[in-house]
């Protein structure tokens, strides 16, 4: 069972993916009209975890970001990424479900792994169960 301070954590994180997510989405949906489906999806991707870096170490897990912390932060998305793009080229390309909703249905599957790698690598020692 989390703590308060865990429980403000998973809260707040979850507040920053939805933003994260509201903005990849708009830009998905932006450079959709320019490019395939999968390079929209790679950009706004990219895009979307800078400004999630920077959310995220402000508000959720409140520590200074860090050039290290900037260079590890892709770690927190590398299962996102996979789970995200097999999913919506599965959506897409064998369902045939077109791709304009493929990304947010894609996206819910990674969202703990998410957490648990990001905590990891904004606030380094810190135990699992335990606040820094």
């Amino acid at each position: 069972m989390p703590n308060r301070a865990m429980s403000r954590q998973i809260l707040t994180f979850a507040a920053v993916g939805v933003v994260n997510t509201a903005t990849y989405y708009c830009l998905y949906l932006l450079f959709l009209t320019a490019f395939p489906y999968l390079v929209a999806h790679v950009v706004a991707f990219v895009l979307s975890m800078i400004g999630s870096f920077f959310l995220n170490a402000r508000f959720t897990y409140r520590t200074r970001p860090t050039l290290r912390k900037f260079l590890l932060f892709p770690l927190t998305n590398v299962s996102n990424f996979v789970i995200t793009t097999a999913g919506v080229y599965l959506i897409v390309d064998v369902l045939h479900a077109g791709s304009r909703f493929a990304p947010l249905l894609a996206s819910a599957a990674a969202i703990p792994v998410t957490f648990v790698v990001s905590r990891w690598v904004m606030l380094p020692g810190a135990e699992s169960g335990s606040i820094a």
